[in-house]
């Protein structure tokens, strides 16, 4: 098996090839980092969950385990105000469950 040193990905169509070497896609990336930054996103992976309803959010950072991220859904769609936190839920508060 030869591998073509001349292409990183095989079976690039030339405008896809085009599309890779501008600006374009830099572009892209450097709004989107500053649009999560501007949202208090500071690490990857994370999730924010966001309630239409009521505009309530709850912004998970890091891995999040199953029960977490249900628990975060039940916090949001809670209609006790004091239940939901007021941004940020830390994703390692999974209790005992192993990881």
């Amino acid at each position: 098996m030869t591998v073509n040193a001349t292409k990183p990905y095989p079976d690039l169509t030339p405008p896809i090839e085009q599309c890779i070497a501008s600006e374009r896609p830099d572009a892209a990336i450097r709004a989107q980092t500053a649009e999560a930054t501007n949202s208090g996103v500071t690490a990857t992976p994370s999730l924010r969950l966001h309630d239409r309803e009521t505009g309530k959010a709850i912004l998970l950072q890091g891995p999040i385990e199953g029960d977490a991220l249900l628990s975060a859904m039940d916090m949001l769609a809670a209609r006790d105000p004091a239940a939901t936190p007021t941004s940020e839920m830390p994703a390692d508060v999974v209790g005992d469950m192993p990881r």
